[in-house]
Formats: structure tokens, sequence, C-alpha cells
């Protein structure tokens, strides 16, 4: 049995957050990512750590890290948040393009692996009586949530992706991080041509194979394999359709992360990781994920695809649920809104004359 909604359901629903998901499952590539992963995964890729790390041993002890000093321009002002609203006509061919490659990927980590609708007239208070999460549409208040991924553990550190936004391979696995509902931390890597690497520090791996490391997720953080049905993976599991459909949507958007943008500044790298919450394939978040790729700014991605628990998690730090939501710790700015995002992050994290 399938977990995911006929796409009637999902086009209703994903009137919240512009998704889809894929609702198809050729039974000749329901297997095909559940090859035994190698023995041989682990290498020593400290050296990539050095380019996001000053931290220097002094004797015994460590010296306490030390970031780089950036401050928010003088007339920079919080923008008010505007749910699913293109407020820009220059917007809007950025959203098409972001649109077009969540339709080419069939929305894949749009919904949780389990999804399943609770309520369609949920109540706006929990049995605690604190704020929870729902999508209101008309006299509806829906709620979803996972059936399968509370029987999954979740990383008690966080996981390391090497991870270029291009780069097919590597959207593959933040497309089963999404799925998964698993918050992990993004190092660019400027090469379009990038295999992801993703550093476990929970099991102290570091694996470099596509494959091994979407079958490390599902073993390690996964519910029971008897819980779901592999084939609703087929989407991300079917390397020839994955990496064909990601291919065109990075080209729509101009292959980005695939160079370093020319005026960011050189000690991006060394910034203390900002927090973006959202999920890949979203056309709001999109826009922000490339401009912190372009920049080279470390980052730790909160998925919140439909069914996540973090969209009550969010409700519960803010009040509201809305994506992309944007946590810098570097300047202590908290934001909504894609767009003022984009401009937020050009401003603070480039070199400007003068």
């Amino acid at each position: 049995m399938l977990f995911f909604p006929n796409l009637v359901t999902v086009a209703t629903l994903c009137l919240g957050n512009t998704a889809l998901v894929h609702a198809f499952s050729p039974p000749s590539i329901g297997n095909s990512i559940s090859a035994k992963i190698s023995p041989v995964r682990s290498l020593n890729l400290s050296f990539l750590d050095n380019l996001f790390s000053n931290i220097t041993a002094v004797g015994i002890g460590q010296q306490q890290k030390q970031y780089p000093k950036v401050s928010v321009p003088s007339d920079f002002s919080i923008p008010e948040p505007r749910p699913l609203t293109l407020t820009r006509s220059t917007d809007l061919i950025p959203f098409i393009t972001a649109s077009a490659g969540l339709g080419l990927r069939l929305a894949t980590g749009a919904f949780v692996l389990g999804w399943q609708l609770d309520s369609l007239v949920a109540p706006e208070l929990n049995a605690d009586g604190e704020k929870q999460y729902s999508l209101k549409l008309g006299p509806f208040r829906i709620r979803d949530s996972s059936s399968v991924l509370d029987q999954a553990v979740q990383p008690k550190q966080t996981l390391v992706l090497y991870d270029n936004d291009s780069s097919p391979n590597c959207k593959r696995v933040r497309e089963m991080m999404n799925l998964l509902d698993i918050t992990y931390e993004v190092r660019p890597v400027f090469e379009i041509n990038h295999e992801p690497r993703l550093f476990d520090p929970n099991s102290d791996e570091t694996i470099c194979d596509t494959k091994q490391i979407i079958e490390h997720l599902l073993e390690m953080y996964g519910p029971p394999s008897s819980t779901f049905d592999r084939k609703a993976l087929w989407p991300i599991a079917f390397e020839a359709f994955a990496v064909a459909t990601s291919k065109f949507a990075a080209s729509l958007r101009g292959n980005p992360g695939s160079t370093r943008q020319s005026n960011a500044r050189i000690d991006n790298e060394k910034m203390q990781s900002i927090e973006l919450w959202g999920y890949e394939c979203s056309p709001f978040v999109k826009p922000v994920r490339e401009k912190l790729c372009n920049l080279g700014l470390p980052h730790r991605v909160v998925s919140c695809s439909r069914g996540s628990k973090n969209r009550d998690r969010m409700i519960e730090r803010t009040g509201r649920f809305q994506v992309p939501f944007l946590v810098d710790s570097n300047t202590g700015i908290e934001m909504y809104e894609g767009p003022e995002i984009v401009e937020y992050l050009e401003a603070v994290y480039t070199l400007h004359e003068g």
C-alpha cells in the first residue's frame, strides 16, 4: 500500500504551499535502491571542514570558535509576512521556473513519507490548549501527519551534506531528507558535477555514493521497511529519471551554485550556520537556498514538508507557519518573505565598493 494521496487530494492540499506529490509507482523499479551498502564507505574529508572552521587546538584544549563579524544595513527593516503572495512583478518569472522544476520532479519531497490526512476540521488548539499547525481553506482546517515516521529515529547530531545546488544526485539526497523529515547542515561545494558527500557524526561515517547515502538514511533514520512501500520512492530511486529531470530543472534556473558569486565575502564559509526552514521543491524557498549556496554560506535546513512535525514547531516558536523562514545567528535577524530574504543576504554577505 502506498502512503501518498491521489492527485486530486494533492492538488487541493498543495494550495497552502504550492506543492504536488508523486503518486505514480512503476512496478519495475520499486526495488531499485534496495542494494546493500558497500562495506567500504568511510573517507576522511576533514580538509573540507577546514573551509568552514577556524578552530585551532591549543595544548589539550581548544580556542573558543571565533566567527567573522557582519552587520545589517542601517536602512534594513524586517518585512511583514505575506503568505502565498507574489508582491512584485519581477518575482513572477523566477516563481514560474521554480514551479516548473517542482512539476518536473513530481513535487518529490513535498510530503513526508507515509503522509496521511488526519482531519478536515482540526481544532486550532491541541489537547494542551496550545496552537497547532493546520491549513485553513475556506470552512476547512486541514491537519496532516505521517503514519510511519513516528517509528523512525531522528539523528541526535546534525548530518552534514557537502552539496551543490545544481547537482542532480545532491538533489536526490535533499529530497530524501525531506521525505524522512530530517534536519541537516549544508556545506556548499562549487562543482556542478559534484557528487554528494554525507558526514554522519552519529555513526562517524563519511559516505560518498548517492545510492549508499540514500540507503544509509533509510536504514538509520527511516521507519521499518515493513511499514511502507518502497515503490513510493521511485522518483528518487529511478536514477535515469531523477538525473534527467533534476538537470533540466537546474538548467531552467541557470544552474545555481555552479560558481561562487564573484562579490561574495571571502569569509562566508566561516560564518555561523544560517537556519532555513522550508523544503526542497517549494518555489518560494528555492531562490533563498540558491542565494545561500551562491554565496558559499553554510546553512541548516529544517525540513517542513507536508506532514512534518516541524510545522508545529514553527507555530510554537513564531505563532505562524510560512516558508521560507530564515534565522541568522550572525546578525540576530529572523524573517519571512523569500525576495526580501534574498535581498538581505545580498546586502549582508557581499562586498560593496566604498
